[in-house]
């Protein structure tokens, strides 16, 4: 019997494939302290203006304890800072310093490059068609 992969195997590895690319790209521009577990459950919710850890915590589905941990770690090695919020003055927002926006910006350019090349090598109309697919196969996941 031949073995098949499921949906679940053939969307794992070109995931795991950009995010093994996205760190390699962010430690050779000089953030090797950066790890993807950053990216995909902090950096992703924030919001340009900052973001409470709750609503972090609530988007990424993890608990406030581990945003906060990311936030900690983050935050001592200056890539976000904690800083009041404007509508309650008991709260505070993570927002990105410079230095994270430089890393926003590197992984933004990384993700388009890795774009970039499976649109080469499938072709302008498949890749557009595996974004279609894959957009509805979330919207349908999500539903």
């Amino acid at each position: 019997m031949e073995s098949r992969k499921h949906i679940g195997q053939l969307r794992w590895a070109p995931y795991r494939a950009h995010l093994v690319r996205w760190h390699q790209a962010l430690a050779a521009a000089g953030f090797p302290d950066v790890q993807p577990t950053h990216g995909n459950n902090l950096f992703r919710h924030l919001r340009r203006e900052g973001s409470r850890i709750t609503e972090i915590a609530e988007q990424a589905q993890l608990t406030k304890q581990h945003i906060g941990n990311l936030a900690d770690y983050l935050e001592e090695r200056g890539y976000v800072e904690r800083v009041p919020d404007p509508e309650d003055g008991r709260a505070k927002l993570v927002r990105l310093t410079a230095k994270g926006r430089e890393v926003e910006r590197v992984a933004e350019e990384t993700l388009q490059r890795l774009e970039d090349e499976l649109t080469a090598r499938l072709g302008a109309s498949r890749m557009a068609m595996l974004r279609e697919l894959l957009a509805e196969l979330d919207d349908a996941l999500e539903s």
